[in-house]
């Protein structure tokens, strides 16, 4: 039945590559500021590239907080935009601004008061620390705003507007680079200002991008939230939005908080360790920018289908989606595999540096298979269609049991080789590819959260 379903839409690839195509796009221009920031500071000294890299993993497990926040607003709002219900998508859109603005208010006053210990979790190494606190006292007020622009957008894409997302983030993507390039290496006459530079830039981006995101909220056909009602309170609302928001904050906190560790580990196996990692992390998001496309677009087009009653077109376009997975998988693997030799060449690296990335490059080209693959049908489809809970499963057995353990004990303990020890943080997404397409074939999210 549900071949039969797919064989008679004649809308689903376009429907699907007109979500997924802007927010690849939007997932790829993101992830370039990164890269813009980490090849910039590190044709300064590698020690600025890394001191940075370190100091924005407080900024990523902010993005944890927010991204489940956000997370929960596409699903619940996918779902209502197909039912129609532009009252209760309102409603949502005010839960998830509170939700952000506390997340927001508390990553500020840790990055902005006390940089020292949080970059000391992270390197023991002195010149580490001072260029990294001085980068989070500019960069935190960045953080105090960044997350209200994202569920701006986040609202953007469920209410059928993935095309001007992709046009905002764009375009403060390329404010972004170039105020990079003028602060870090102080261009038209402005003063050299290496990482602070780079934080500066940063901040400077999030307020514009915050205020146009606001100002097109407004126009016509969009969703903009309704503030003489942002102390209202839909109670069996927000008990929905709570519920199912639980599970993925859980979980995006052990992959967040797990990942961020895996930076640990190699800030204390070494700089030439950390260097390699740093530039491995921009390539490996870079790519997976394709995979967050297809995973956001699979997550709104089921959701809408399952909102609007649908739920065997739910469950037909989640399959097709699986297949669409597996295919995507390959390709990056094999994209990452054959651009390795040219990519080592990239970054200000030692010797010994470039080689750790040769062989970081290589492990990636393993790992990205079950990320790109685990990414699509578990932030997508299964979480789309209201499963959040097995994404926190799957990450406290495979990363907090097995990844973590094995990373921590080859640093600590045993003194592995640094390529070793990586091996260890990339096992775990490679490991529970069959347990993630089992937990899809039982349909469990085949379901309508809609009230």
């Amino acid at each position: 039945m549900t071949k039969n379903l797919i064989e008679k839409d004649k809308d689903f690839l376009p429907k699907l590559l007109h979500i997924a195509l802007p927010i690849s796009f939007q997932s790829l221009m993101l992830a370039s500021v990164a890269a813009a920031d980490a090849f910039m500071l590190g044709s300064d000294t590698q020690d600025s590239m890394s001191a940075v890299s370190l100091a924005t993993q407080w900024q990523f497990i902010q993005n944890m907080f927010i991204m489940s926040i956000t997370a929960i607003e596409g699903i619940l709002g996918a779902q209502y935009w197909g039912k129609g219900d532009k009252e209760s998508l309102n409603k949502i859109f005010r839960i998830a601004l509170k939700l952000t603005g506390i997340i927001s208010v508390i990553f500020w006053a840790l990055c902005f008061f006390i940089p020292e210990p949080l970059m000391a979790f992270y390197t023991d190494q002195p010149a580490l620390i001072e260029a990294g606190c001085r980068y989070l006292r500019i960069a935190s007020w960045s953080y105090l705003i960044s997350g209200f622009s994202q569920t701006y957008l986040t609202m953007m894409k469920v209410s059928d507007h993935p095309g001007r997302t992709a046009t905002i983030s764009s375009c403060i993507v390329v404010i972004n680079i170039l105020l990079n390039a003028v602060f870090i290496f102080g261009l038209f006459g402005i003063k050299k200002m290496g990482v602070e530079g780079a934080a500066l830039a940063t901040l400077i981006s999030r307020v514009i991008e915050l205020i146009w995101c606001v100002a097109n909220s407004y126009r016509k056909n969009y969703i903009h939230p309704d503030f003489t009602k942002i102390f209202v309170t839909d109670r069996l609302l927000f008990g929905d939005y709570f519920k199912l928001m639980m599970p993925i904050l859980g979980a995006s906190l052990l992959w967040g908080v797990g990942f961020s560790s895996y930076s640990m580990f190699m800030g204390h196996l070494g700089s030439d360790a950390t260097g390699a990692n740093s530039v491995a992390a921009v390539i490996r998001d870079l790519l997976c920018c394709f995979c967050n496309g297809l995973c956001s677009a699979a997550s709104i087009v089921v959701g809408n289908e399952l909102g609007a009653g649908n739920l065997e077109k739910g469950k037909a376009y989640g399959e097709r989606i699986l297949k669409i997975g597996l295919v995507m998988s390959a390709i990056l693997s094999l994209v990452l595999f054959a651009l390795t030799p040219a990519l080592i060449h990239i970054g200000k690296l030692t010797d010994n540096a470039r080689q750790l990335l040769l062989g970081m490059l290589l492990i990636n080209s393993v790992y990205m298979y079950g990320r790109s693959l685990n990414t699509i049908l578990i932030n997508g489809v299964i979480d789309g269609g209201g499963d959040t809970i097995f994404d926190l499963y799957s990450l406290a057995i495979c990363m907090w049991g097995i990844a973590i353990p094995l990373a921590a004990l080859g640093t600590y303990v045993f003194h592995w080789h640094v390529l070793v020890v990586y091996a260890c943080t990339c096992i775990d997404e490679v490991g529970k590819i069959p347990w993630v397409i089992i937990r899809f074939k039982k349909y469990k999210w085949v379901k309508d959260l809609t009230r």
